[in-house]
C-alpha cells in the first residue's frame, strides 16, 4: 500500500529542489522598519505606499457575519460613497480583500458565452478569477496593443478586456489610452485592477485612468484599500447596476463575514487625511531613487514605486536577498510561480516611510550586491 501523503510529500521536495520552497518569517513591522530575529532592517517589501501616520483602531464589536445578513454596518455606506466619488463612478462595493473583489466582480460579469482578453502579467488574483468564470480566455503580450487588436478582431460575442493599472511585479504602467481604444472600438467591457496606482497615480491619487485622462472609459475599476491607502480591504466600483449585480451574484461577496467597522473607520481616516502631501513626497522619493538606480547603472523598466531587479536564476536571487538582509536591506526575492521560471527577481517598494539618507545607504549596498553578483 502506498503511503497516504506520498505524491505531495514529493511535490513539496519538487518545490525544495527547485529553491522555491516559501518559508513563513516572524516579523514586526514598524513604519519603515521590519523586525526579524531580533534585528531591524529597512523594510523595502511594503505595499504601504503613502506611508500615512498610522492613528489608532477603535475596537468596536466585530460584525461577524455576512453584510447581507446582519453586517452592514454604517461605515461601510460612508466610505464606499467616497470610494465611488474617487474614482468617479456611481457605485462601490468594498470586499473583505483585494483578491476577492477579483474574483467576485469577475466570476459576476463574466459567462461561459464571453471572452476575456487578459494581459499576460496580470495578478494572479484575475487570472484565477477569469478560470473560475467559465469564459474563454484570451491572453494577450504584455501591453502588446497590436497582439490584442489581432485577437480581438478575431473574436465574436460579447468581450471582456481586463488589465491593471501599474503591474505588481514590473512596476511599469498599463497603456490604459491605447487599449480603451481597442476597447471602444469593439464595444468591450473594460475592467482596470488599479491596486497599485490607486492613491499614487493621476490628479489626487485618483489613479492610472486619471493620469491617462481616460476615466470615463473604464467600466469596472478593482482595486485596494491595503497598498496606498495602507489599511485592509479591497473594493471594487462602476455602474449602479453592475454593483447591484456583484452585491446579487458574487459569491465572496455573499458568503464572507464583513470587515470590522473599525477597519472601514481606519480607511475613511486615511483617506480624509492629507493625502495629496504624503503623496508629493512619495512621489520624490521614487524619483530620487531611479535617478540614483540610473547612476550606479542598475538597470529597470519600472517606472513606478515598484522597482524589480532582475536577477534571473532562482538560487542567485534568494542569495542576493540574503545579503541585502545580512546588510540591513529587507527586499525579497519573488520566484516562480510569482513570475516566470528563470525571471526571478528582487522586488523593491518605494514608501513614503523611507528618509533620503535611507534611500541613499540602500543604493550604496546594491551598488554592492551588483558587483558582487555580477549584475549587468
Amino acid at each position: 500500500m502506498k503511503p497516504k501523503f506520498g505524491t505531495l510529500e514529493k511535490k513539496l521536495s519538487g518545490i525544495k529542489k527547485n529553491n522555491l520552497l516559501r518559508n513563513l518569517q516572524d516579523s514586526h513591522v514598524e513604519k519603515q522598519f521590519i523586525k526579524q530575529d531580533g534585528r531591524k532592517l529597512l523594510n523595502f517589501s511594503s505595499n504601504d505606499y503613502l506611508g500615512i501616520k498610522s492613528g489608532k483602531i477603535k475596537h468596536t464589536q466585530f460584525q461577524s457575519s455576512s453584510r447581507l445578513v446582519s453586517g452592514n454596518d454604517a461605515s461601510f455606506s460612508l466610505l464606499e460613497k467616497k470610494l465611488a466619488k474617487h474614482k468617479s463612478q456611481e457605485q462601490a462595493i468594498i470586499f473583505p480583500t483585494g483578491y476577492m473583489a477579483n474574483l467576485g466582480m469577475i466570476t459576476s460579469i463574466a459567462t461561459k458565452h464571453d471572452t476575456i482578453f487578459s494581459d499576460e502579467l496580470n495578478h494572479a488574483s484575475i487570472v484565477e478569477a477569469c478560470k473560475l468564470s467559465g469564459s474563454k480566455i484570451k491572453i494577450f503580450k504584455h501591453n502588446n496593443i497590436g497582439d490584442l487588436e489581432r485577437k480581438v478582431q478575431k473574436t465574436k460575442g460579447k468581450k471582456i478586456l481586463i488589465t491593471e493599472g501599474v503591474f505588481s511585479m514590473d512596476g511599469d504602467w498599463s497603456k490604459l489610452n491605447e487599449i480603451c481604444q481597442v476597447s471602444e472600438k469593439h464595444g468591450m467591457i473594460t475592467v482596470v485592477d488599479d491596486a497599485h496606482g490607486d492613491f499614487v497615480l493621476g490628479k489626487d491619487g485618483k489613479g492610472t485612468a486619471n493620469f491617462f485622462d481616460v476615466e470615463k472609459k473604464i467600466d469596472l475599476y478593482v482595486s485596494s484599500l491595503s497598498k496606498g491607502l495602507g489599511s485592509f480591504g479591497g473594493y471594487v466600483c462602476g455602474r449602479k447596476k453592475l454593483i447591484d449585480l456583484c452585491i446579487n451574484t458574487s459569491k465572496t461577496f455573499i458568503y464572507t463575514s464583513a470587515l470590522p467597522s473599525s477597519i472601514n473607520q481606519y480607511s475613511l481616516n486615511r483617506f480624509n487625511s492629507k493625502r495629496e502631501i504624503y503623496r508629493e513626497k512619495l512621489w520624490k522619493k521614487i524619483n530620487l531613487f531611479h535617478k540614483r538606480l540610473e547612476e550606479i547603472e542598475l538597470h529597470t523598466t519600472s517606472t513606478s514605486q515598484i522597482i524589480p531587479i532582475i536577477i534571473g536564476n532562482e538560487k542567485k536571487a534568494m542569495e542576493f536577498s540574503k545579503f541585502l538582509r545580512i546588510n540591513g536591506i529587507f527586499a525579497q526575492a519573488i520566484r516562480y510561480p510569482t513570475v516566470k521560471k528563470d525571471q526571478a527577481r528582487i522586488r523593491i517598494s518605494i514608501t513614503g516611510w523611507l528618509s533620503n539618507k535611507e534611500i541613499e545607504y540602500s543604493i550604496q549596498i546594491l551598488e554592492k550586491a551588483k558587483r558582487k553578483f555580477n549584475l549587468k
